[in-house]
């Protein structure tokens, strides 16, 4: 919630816009899963969680085993408010620990410590066993390979089952990225990045994790339910301003997905969804490519890969043979053992998901130009289940 906003409004609204969105979209089946996520709403109360979720129990069939997660600011997170967002129906946290060193922190801007980040993680694990994710920073001014490791060897003595690692992006109007720009801070260089990561996912494959994607780690079957439906190309609705969803409208006569943003501006935001219930700034009708495209980029960050059958839901006249069988440019990719094509469908190797990122084009550019993709898109319209 926004500070200096009346949090009841704001409540109000977002009740109000995840009503009008799930009513217009095709969201006919049990919800799985309902993520709290984008910036810090755990600044929230848990009476703002508790109305969400009443109005999409309402609205739809929330799954009595539907996974709830919140991503919590060690500091806007305390025992007693976290106790209160279980009992509003959370049942799955994400705390945004970043690093375990206040130099770090103070970098990046972060206002707790990491003391408080530490307690914050026990409080949570009692709360929530099993089901505690945490968040970690890497490639920051000034960090070793060293250094890195040691954060890392630390958190792993004390996180739970699930570890997300991101590579610092730095952004615009931020310190941090003045510094950077002035050559104040020095920024590590590529390899040295590709070695921090490199130690981390072997770090945390030998403390029991599996990577099941690019960026996140799970142990004891730990995996998200939100990001493995995201990867997988689902139906999602996004509300609060600025989200981002992706549906196909119900009675609008199209079967094409959209991709849709809400209103950025927390106050237009308001403003738009009590004028027409809901805050949508920006709807993009997407084509049979555009969703082939994602499900070929967000399919190749999970270690499992596409699917024959899963892709054919998308393409029923174009198979992952039809598409990349006959290319010479894959079967190198192959031969450098990065990729893999076959009875599965098609995958990264363990070495593959680390350089992803320059796979993708070769595989998007034959997506674009291979034989049957226009009859495809000419026939077929896109099939996403909700």
């Amino acid at each position: 919630i926004p500070r200096g906003l009346d949090e009841a409004v704001v409540r109000r609204c977002l009740a109000r816009e995840a009503q009008t969105l799930i009513q217009l979209s095709q969201v006919q089946r049990w919800v799985h899963s309902v993520f709290f996520g984008g910036g810090t709403p755990s600044l929230a109360s848990p009476l703002t969680i508790a109305a969400v979720l009443e109005t999409v129990s309402q609205c739809a069939r929330l799954a009595a085993d539907a996974e709830v997660t919140l991503e919590a600011n060690p500091t806007s997170a305390g025992a007693s408010r976290l106790a209160g967002f279980r009992a509003a129906g959370v049942n799955r946290l994400s705390i945004g620990i970043q690093s375990v060193d206040d130099a770090e922190l103070q970098l990046l801007g972060r206002d707790h410590t990491a003391d408080e980040a530490l307690r914050t993680l026990e409080e949570a694990k009692k709360l929530f066993p099993g089901r505690t994710s945490i968040d970690l920073i890497f490639g920051l001014p000034g960090q070793s390979v060293a250094s890195w490791a040691r954060g890392l060897e630390r958190l792993l003595q004390l996180c739970d089952d699930h570890v997300s690692l991101y590579q610092l992006t730095l952004e615009r109007g931020t310190s941090l990225f003045k510094l950077v720009q002035q050559g104040a801070l020095p920024t590590p260089e590529q390899d040295m990045l590709a070695e921090m990561y490199e130690v981390a996912r072997r770090m945390l494959q030998d403390a029991g994790f599996r990577q099941y994607e690019v960026s996140n780690f799970a142990r004891n079957g730990a995996l998200s339910t939100h990001n493995l439906s995201y990867w997988q190309g689902s139906q999602y609705i996004g509300i609060g301003p600025g989200a981002h969803g992706r549906f196909v409208p119900r009675g609008s006569g199209a079967s094409l997905r959209e991709a849709r943003i809400q209103t950025l501006e927390p106050d237009n935001w308001m403003k738009e969804v009590l004028a027409w219930g809901h805050g949508t700034r920006k709807r993009v009708a997407q084509n049979p490519l555009d969703v082939l495209e994602e499900i070929l980029a967000l399919g190749l960050r999970t270690d499992v890969g596409i699917a024959h059958q899963h892709w054919l839901q998308f393409a029923p006249s174009l198979s992952l043979w039809d598409a990349f069988g006959a290319s010479e440019e894959v079967k190198e990719l192959e031969d450098q053992g990065l990729l893999l094509l076959d009875h599965r469908g098609l995958r990264c190797s363990w070495r593959g998901l680390a350089v992803l990122d320059s796979l993708l084009p070769t595989l998007l550019n034959q997506l674009q130009g291979g034989k049957g993709l226009s009859r495809h898109m000419q026939t077929t319209p896109s099939r996403q289940n909700p």
